[in-house]
C-alpha cells in the first residue's frame, strides 16, 4: 500500500522567500528624486531604454544619465541609504510586476476545494477554465491540482495496495481510471491557452513599447517646436495617451518612463508663460500624492504586512504613472513622507522574512529528523505481513507529517527531498523484497492446498467410514498447518475444501444417526437380558457353569452393539459376570483370562481400536516391568547361593520369584491375544 504511496509521492517544492528579500540585502548604486524616479548612476546603466531596444523606429533622441543627473541635483537632495534600499526594493517590484496586467484572482471565490471528490475537482477545473480568462485562475489551477493529486494518489495507492496484497507483483501493476484521462486533458487545454494568452502578451508589450516611444517623440516635438496657446492642451492629450497605452516589458519599462517623467518637467519649466495652468496643475496633483501618501502612511500601521506591501506597489506605480509632478517647494517634504512609510513597510515585510527564515530552517531541522526516524527503522524484525503493515502505517504516519511541517529554505529544499526519496526508497525496497518472498512461500502453500483439496474431493463419496474418517480428519489438519495462499485464490480452495469435506462427513452423521436408531434398540434389548439375570441370580438355584457363562457371553454378543453413549451396558454385563467366573474350579489365570477376552471382545465389537491399541502398550509395558523385576530377584539370588533353603529369607525370595512368573506368564498370554486380533 505504502510503495504506491513511496514511489509516486508528490513534490515537496514549498513556496519560498521570493527574489525580492534578496534584493533587499544586496546594495543599489542609485538616487531618487522626489517624484520617485530611481535614477541609476552606475555606469554600466548610462544606455537607456531605447538605446537597449532593438527595434528599427527609434527616436532619434535619447534622454543621458548625465542630463538626468543633473536635473536630479538641482530638485531632489539626497536620502538616507536605508530610505533609499526600501524605496530600490519596492520600484523593482513595480517593474516587475508592470508587465502582468490586471487579474482577476481576487473576483473568483476560492471555493473549499480540498472536500471536493475526484469527480468534482475535474469538473470545478474544467468550468473554472471555461468561465474565467486563462491567465487569472492560475492560484485556482494549482490549488485544484494539489487537490487532485492527493486524492489520485492515495486512489493510486490504494489500488497497488490490493493488488499486491492478491499476490500481484509491482512491475505487472497498471491502473487506467478514466478520471485521469479527462483531468489530463482539461489541464493540457489550460495549458495550451495559457501560452497562447502570453505570447500574444509579448507581441502587445512590444507594440506598447513602439506607442509610448512615439509618444516621447511627440512630447519633445511639443516642448521644442509647439505654440504657446495651444501648448498646455496638447499636453494633456498626450498624458491622457500615454496612460491610456498599455504595459511593456519590465525590461523597457524602468529607464522608458524615467525618460518620459524627464520631458514632462522640461514641460513643466516652459510653462512661465502660463503659470496659472502649471499652478493649478501642480495643486491638483498635490491633493492627489498627499492622498497616497496618507494611504502610505494607513499601511504602515497595518498588522497585515503582506497586503500592505502588495497595496503599496499599487501605490508607488499610481505615483510614477498616473500622478504628474508637484511644485518644488513641496516634492522634498511629501516625497520624505511617502519614502518614510515605504521604508516602514519595508522593515516590517524584511523582519517578517527574517522570522519566515528562522521557521523554515526549524522545519528544515524537523525534517531532517523525520528522514533519520524513517532511516532507523529496523526492518530485520519485520517477520509477517502483520508487521510489516505496522511499518507502513508508521512510514505514512512519517510522511504526512515531512509534508504538514511547511516550507524549508528554498536552496535546501531539493536536498532534503532528496534524502526523503532516498530514505523511503530503502524502505520501499526491502518491503518489496519481502512481499516478493511471501508471494513466493504463498504459491507453494498454494499447490499443498490444491493437493488437500483433490484428496478430499476423490474421498468424498466414499463409504469406508473407518478408513476414510480418519483420513478426512488428517487432511483437514494438514490444511490449518498450510500458511497463506495468494488472496485471489483462497476464498476459491477454501469453498471447494470445505464443500468436499461438509459433504462427507454430513453422509457419514447421516449414517450414523441411522446406525444408532439400530443400536438403541440393541441397548434396549441388552439392558433387559441383563434385568433378567440379574433377577435370576438372586435365586439360591442360580449356578452357572463355564458353559452357561460362555452362552451368556456368546448372546450378548449376537445382540449387537449399543451406542457409544450407552456402551456402559458392556461394563456392566462384564461386571455381572464377574464374580461367577470365580466361583469357577478354574485356576486364577485361566478365570483371569476367560474375563479379559471378554472385555476386549467387547472393545472389539464396539471397534474401539484406540483403546485396544492403548491396551497394548500397557500390557506391554507391564510385561516388560514384571520381567525386570524377576531379574532383579534371580541376581538377588545369586547372593545367597550359599545359604540353606530352609533360609525363611530364601524362601520369601522364591515365592515371590513364583508369583512374578505366573503374572509373566499371564501378561504373555494377555498379548498375545491382544495381537491375535483381527483389527
Amino acid at each position: 500500500m505504502l510503495e504506491n504511496q513511496d514511489n509516486k509521492l508528490p513534490d515537496a517544492t514549498e513556496n519560498q522567500i521570493t527574489d525580492t528579500e534578496k534584493s533587499e540585502n544586496k546594495e543599489i548604486d542609485s538616487t531618487a528624486d522626489k517624484d520617485g524616479n530611481t535614477l541609476h548612476t552606475s555606469a554600466d546603466d548610462q544606455n537607456t531604454a531605447l538605446e537597449k531596444q532593438k527595434v528599427e523606429d527609434q527616436p532619434k533622441e535619447v534622454v543621458s544619465s548625465s542630463e538626468i543627473e543633473s536635473k536630479q541635483e538641482e530638485e531632489s537632495p539626497s536620502q538616507e541609504h536605508k530610505t533609499q534600499q526600501a524605496v530600490d526594493a519596492i520600484e523593482k517590484e513595480v517593474a516587475e510586476k508592470s508587465e502582468t496586467p490586471t487579474q482577476e484572482i481576487h473576483g473568483i471565490p476560492k471555493g473549499n476545494y480540498k472536500d471536493l471528490d475526484l469527480e468534482a475537482v475535474v469538473s470545478t477545473l474544467e468550468q473554472l477554465i471555461q468561465s474565467h480568462p486563462v491567465q487569472s485562475i492560475n492560484k485556482h489551477v494549482e490549488v485544484l491540482k494539489k487537490v487532485f493529486n492527493q486524492k489520485f494518489g492515495k486512489l493510486l495507492a490504494d489500488a497497488k495496495a490490493k493488488f499486491l496484497e492478491e499476490g500481484g507483483n509491482t512491475i505487472d501493476f497498471h491502473f487506467d481510471n478514466p478520471i485521469q484521462k479527462q483531468y489530463n486533458k482539461i489541464l493540457l487545454d489550460y495549458k495550451k491557452a495559457r501560452k497562447k494568452y502570453y505570447k500574444e502578451l509579448e507581441t502587445t508589450y512590444q507594440e506598447n513599447l513602439l506607442r509610448k516611444q512615439a509618444i516621447i517623440e511627440r512630447l519633445k516635438e511639443l516642448i521644442e517646436h509647439g505654440e504657446a496657446n495651444s501648448m498646455y492642451k496638447k499636453f494633456q492629450e498626450i498624458q491622457e495617451e500615454w496612460r491610456s497605452v498599455g504595459p511593456v516589458s519590465r525590461e523597457f519599462y524602468t529607464d522608458l518612463w524615467r525618460t518620459y517623467h524627464f520631458h514632462v518637467e522640461r514641460f513643466y519649466d516652459l510653462l512661465h508663460l502660463s503659470n496659472d495652468l502649471r499652478e493649478l496643475d501642480f495643486k491638483h496633483n498635490l491633493e492627489k500624492k498627499l492622498k497616497l501618501v496618507e494611504k502610505a502612511e494607513a499601511l504602515a500601521e497595518s498588522p497585515k504586512v503582506k497586503a500592505a506591501f502588495d497595496e503599496l506597489q499599487l501605490l508607488h506605480k499610481m505615483w510614477k504613472e498616473e500622478i504628474g509632478p508637484v511644485s518644488r517647494k513641496y516634492r522634498e517634504e511629501i516625497w520624505e513622507r511617502f519614502s518614510n512609510a515605504t521604508k516602514k513597510i519595508h522593515d516590517k515585510r524584511h523582519e517578517l522574512f527574517h522570522e519566515m527564515k528562522e521557521k523554515y530552517e526549524e522545519n528544515l531541522k524537523k525534517k531532517e529528523a523525520i528522514v533519520e526516524e524513517i532511516k532507523s527503522l529496523d526492518l530485520s524484525l519485520n517477520k509477517s505481513h502483520a508487521d510489516w503493515q505496522k511499518s507502513i502505517n508508521k512510514i505514512n504516519e512519517l510522511r504526512k507529517h515531512f509534508f504538514d511541517v511547511g516550507r524549508v529554505p528554498r536552496s535546501k529544499n531539493e536536498k532534503i527531498w532528496e534524502k526523503f526519496k532516498e530514505a523511503t526508497k530503502l524502505f520501499n525496497k526491502e518491503k518489496n523484497s519481502f512481499y516478493k518472498s511471501v508471494k513466493k512461500e504463498q504459491q507453494e502453500n498454494l499447490e499443498k492446498k490444491l493437493k488437500l483439496v483433490k484428496q478430499a474431493e476423490s474421498l468424498r463419496d466414499s463409504e469406508d467410514w473407518e478408513v476414510v474418517t480418519d483420513v478426512m480428519k488428517r487432511i483437514q489438519s494438514d490444511w490449518k498447518t498450510i500458511g497463506h495462499v495468494p488472496r485471489k485464490y483462497s476464498d476459491k480452495i477454501w469453498n471447494r475444501f470445505k464443500e468436499a469435506c461438509n459433504y462427507y462427513f454430513d453422509r457419514l452423521h447421516h449414517q450414523q444417526d441411522a446406525a444408532d436408531e439400530e443400536r438403541m434398540a440393541v441397548y434396549h434389548q441388552k439392558k433387559t437380558y441383563l434385568e433378567k439375570l440379574k433377577e435370576e441370580a438372586s435365586k439360591e438355584d442360580f449356578k452357572p457353569r463355564l458353559s452357561d457363562l460362555k452362552i451368556f457371553i456368546k448372546e450378548w454378543r449376537e445382540m449387537g452393539m449399543v451406542p457409544k453413549s450407552q456402551r456402559y451396558i458392556d461394563g456392566k454385563f462384564n461386571k455381572f459376570l464377574d464374580p461367577f467366573f470365580e466361583k469357577l474350579s478354574l485356576n486364577k489365570a485361566d478365570s483371569t483370562m476367560l474375563r479379559y477376552r471378554n472385555q476386549i471382545d467387547s472393545l472389539v465389537e464396539q471397534q474401539d481400536h484406540r483403546k485396544i491399541e492403548n491396551e497394548v502398550q500397557f500390557v506391554r509395558k507391564k510385561l516388560e516391568s514384571v520381567t525386570k523385576d524377576k531379574q532383579q530377584l534371580e541376581n538377588n539370588m545369586q547372593f545367597f547361593s550359599n545359604t540353606d533353603d530352609s533360609n525363611p529369607m530364601i524362601k520369601n525370595i522364591k515365592k515371590n520369584l513364583k508369583i512374578l512368573q505366573e503374572d509373566i506368564e499371564l501378561w504373555k498370554a494377555k498379548l498375545q491375544y491382544l495381537r491375535s486380533l483381527d483389527l
